[in-house]
């Protein structure tokens, strides 16, 4: 045998080799994240639902979904453990209060990104006004495929 003929198959040997490692790198990683879990963390799952873990057992996760509503899920249900400042950005809506790093006072006479952007919000909604297309349907018209309704 020549290695013209061995060479497509040594590289779909290495092709399968290197997806199953990684498959097995992102299996690990979800592991090692569900092992972290401990009662008051919010976790999604991975239908998309934000809870906060209440108990944690072999195998299932009991979940409170909101006051009051507790549910027991599979471990591998859990598609992600957040951390608690992102917990209550996404559930509750609060934003954390820090400032980035290198991020300088401007004054209170600059324009604030909050500003700028209700400015340019306004500015839209107004041309957007202008432009206002009437997308109702009457009962005069006749369908456009050729049949009339009356």
């Amino acid at each position: 045998m020549s290695i013209g003929l061995l060479l497509p198959f040594i590289i779909l040997i290495g092709a399968m080799f290197l997806m199953t490692r990684s498959a097995k790198n992102k299996q690990r990683q979800a592991a090692t994240m569900r092992n972290q879990m401990e009662p008051g963390s919010g976790v999604r799952t991975i239908g998309g639902m934000y809870a906060v873990v209440k108990e944690v057992n072999e195998d299932t996760v009991l979940l409170e979904l909101a006051d009051g509503v507790h549910a027991h899920f599979a471990k591998n249900a859990i598609g992600a453990v957040l951390d608690q400042a992102e917990y209550d950005r996404i559930v509750h809506g609060i934003e954390p209060e820090e400032l980035e790093e290198g991020s300088e006072d401007l004054g209170e006479d600059a324009p604030h990104d909050e500003d700028v952007a209700h400015d340019q919000d306004a500015a839209t909604a107004g041309a957007a006004d202008d432009e206002r297309i009437d997308l109702s349907k009457t009962e005069d018209e006749p369908k456009k495929d050729g049949t009339d309704p009356k």
